[in-house]
């Protein structure tokens, strides 16, 4: 028989130091020889990226090929992305990316003292020129991305040669593309005669509006470029060679990310696959992929809408052929042969560096991002769960009800319940392990992750539901679940928790504003004003506004109607606000107004700023500190006992 205890009281074993010094950001991976190179982040080092190395055919403990104060880890466009490449020749090196002055440097696997390839550009403490997505270019050199912030913002296509002749002279940095508000996807062919790449420009995110490049490879200047796919509202993304004379890439012109190929000799394009699912997501990082090309006639890719699975799809035929594995997320990073390495998800492992063997469809995990998985008893199952808002439409979430073995709740007593809302917003929430809901549902909180309208996964309408109602869709679909979770007696009415980061901490403070359903929320980095979010935040988002909300100053008068800053006087529940001190895209003025607003009209909250701290928390510190305060905070309003510190509201 299960003990009953009051919900949100349950003894766990789940601590927010586990959470926190047990999970590591996992990027990128590649096949070395009898080695794999891995980009992990260390919590314990301040969230500082590396590189490590492990043996493909043992267990060993892996070996840190990039000492601190290196961090491998690029600020284009702020989120960075692509940061390293492998160069496996007869000297093997790596080419890196460094955070702090983003100059791009050069180290031998053999030495240990990085080589710097591009000049010192600081100006104010920030480095005007930005590098990522590095791939092979011609003999002695590696192309890129070069983001330009010395004026009014642009991106190039660059030649970096790797001899160090560019460390104090910019002009040795050839220019191939000509100037663009953004690009991504550099791509030379195999025999070195063709260059492709993607390009966009304000107001367009990359999930709205792409164009797809195609030159030849010469020593002039810029290379002459034909657009050959992409355009309003067509979002073309990763171009890849099957060979010299096909180039594949992934488009939603058809309303879905799916593969195409284009013949360089015809002229033609091609879709390969015909199917309601996603093939891509949401360039967020530049160097993201979804695919491999296995050889010229097969490609592996990622694909599904809530799950995705691992597919072969043959680029003569156009079929599709599935690869059974137990993972609920899959997306290939490099291939040697029959073996794969991949990152993947799951809900008992959460996420993983696997290896994989395509033929014989064994694997094995290389790293995990939990290093010391939580006890299986402690862990919630996931529901997908559906219902329909006020227009009709779908909206989708992920149901995680309290769950610990041996426990349950008082008689007749209906658990509190979390919503969490993600951020982006064009991104989507997941299903995998998650220690911090875990956290939450073993102590007996439930936890609702909601893929409002906007979200990715579901195809472009589903996406483009958000186009000028942020603030509003998003609610109103977040609401649609939670009246859906309580009328069907899953949740108490009365202790209804939002909780979320960034765009989704901007839903989260519209919900408290403009609806009564929630009784208490927590921001993260939440914006809170949007004019200014658009006069204040970085060049890549700079204009996201303009599809979410309208063009601004144009629409200034709806900016001032759906901030919540401008309605503070409508919220009513205790409110949370977690904020980093040096967050560049959403600055804490954000959150510091609200926390002035609510301390004016005497809404008990309280605001924590995090020293050191972006976009996002990576120092283990301030992880464990965010989330003990975040469940001391619905103990308190919630009513039930816990077993972190208090916290002290205003």
């Amino acid at each position: 028989m299960p003990q009953h205890m009051p919900y949100g009281s349950w003894p766990s074993t789940i601590s927010a130091t586990q959470v926190a010094a047990g999970t590591k950001p996992l990027g990128a991976a590649c096949f070395f020889g009898d080695k794999l190179i891995v980009q992990e982040g260390l919590p314990s080092e301040g969230g500082r990226m590396t590189l490590v190395e492990y043996d493909r055919h043992s267990q060993s403990e892996g070996r840190t090929l990039i000492d601190a104060p290196y961090n491998v880890r690029s600020r284009v466009h702020e989120y960075g992305g692509a940061s390293w490449l492998l160069l496996a020749g007869d000297v093997p090196a790596v080419v890196f990316a460094n955070f702090s002055d983003q100059r791009v440097y050069l180290q031998l696997l053999a030495d240990q003292t990085p080589i710097a390839l591009t000049p010192q550009s600081m100006v104010d403490a920030d480095p005007t020129l930005r590098f990522a997505e590095f791939v092979p270019g011609p003999a002695g050199h590696v192309l890129a991305i070069m983001e330009d912030l010395r004026g009014e913002p642009v991106r190039h296509i660059v030649e970096i040669p790797l001899d160090g002749s560019a460390s104090e002279d910019l002009a040795a940095i050839r220019l191939l593309s000509s100037p663009a508000r953004f690009v991504a996807g550099p791509r030379l062919s195999p025999n070195g005669e063709q260059l492709t790449w993607i390009s966009w420009e304000h107001p367009n995110m990359p999930w709205d509006s792409t164009e797809l490049h195609l030159a030849e490879y010469s020593t002039q200047a810029f290379l002459q470029d034909t657009v050959i796919a992409g355009g309003p509202e067509i979002s073309v993304l990763q171009p890849e060679w099957a060979d010299d004379d096909r180039l594949a890439f992934i488009s939603d012109s058809s309303g879905w990310w799916n593969p195409y190929t284009y013949q360089l000799s015809s002229g033609r394009t091609v879709r390969l696959v015909d199917r309601a699912a996603e093939f891509a997501g949401p360039l967020w990082q530049v160097g993201t992929g979804w695919y491999l090309s296995q050889n010229p006639q097969t490609l592996l890719c990622s694909y599904g809408t809530g799950t995705t699975k691992l597919a072969r799809v043959h680029t003569t035929t156009g079929g599709l052929e599935d690869l059974d594995l137990p993972f609920a997320r899959v997306r290939p990073l490099d291939l040697d042969g029959n073996w794969l390495l991949a990152r993947t998800s799951s809900l008992t492992n959460g996420e993983e560096i696997s290896l994989i063997n395509i033929e014989t469809l064994e694997h094995s995990c290389v790293t995990r991002s939990i290093e010391q998985l939580p006890d299986p008893q402690m862990l919630p199952e996931v529901e997908e769960f559906e219902c329909v808002n006020e227009a009709g439409q779908a909206v989708h979430a992920l149901l995680y009800k309290p769950r610990q073995v041996g426990y349950a709740g008082l008689e007749g007593e209906l658990p509190p319940y979390v919503t969490f809302v993600h951020g982006g917003p064009t991104s989507q929430a997941v299903a995998t392990l998650s220690t911090s809901i875990a956290y939450y549902t073993s102590r007996g909180i439930g936890v609702v992750d909601v893929n409002y309208g906007g979200s990715t996964g579901y195809g472009r309408n589903y996406r483009n539901r958000l186009r000028g109602a942020w603030g509003v869709v998003d609610v109103a679909d977040t609401v649609t679940v939670i009246k859906a979770l309580i009328n069907r007696g899953l949740a108490d009415p009365q202790r209804i928790g939002i909780e979320g980061g960034s765009a989704g901490g901007w839903t989260v403070l519209c919900a408290l504003t403009f609806s009564d359903v929630f009784t208490a929320g927590i921001s993260r980095y939440g914006v809170s004003d949007l004019v200014g979010l658009v006069q204040d935040t970085h060049d890549f988002e700079s204009q996201y506004m303009f599809s979410l909300v309208g063009p601004y100053p144009e629409a200034a008068d709806l900016y001032e109607k759906r901030a919540p800053i401008n309605h503070v006087e409508k919220i009513s529940c205790p409110v949370l606000l977690l904020q980093g001190d040096e967050d560049k895209v959403v600055p804490p003025a954000q959150s510091q107004v609200v926390a002035d607003a609510l301390a004016k009209r005497g809404i008990p909250h309280a605001y924590i700023l995090f020293a050191g701290e972006q976009h996002g928390f990576r120092q283990s510190v301030n992880i464990i500190k965010a989330l003990e305060s975040s469940l001391a905070f619905y103990a308190q309003i919630f009513e039930f006992e816990t077993d972190v510190p208090d916290i002290t509201l205003s």
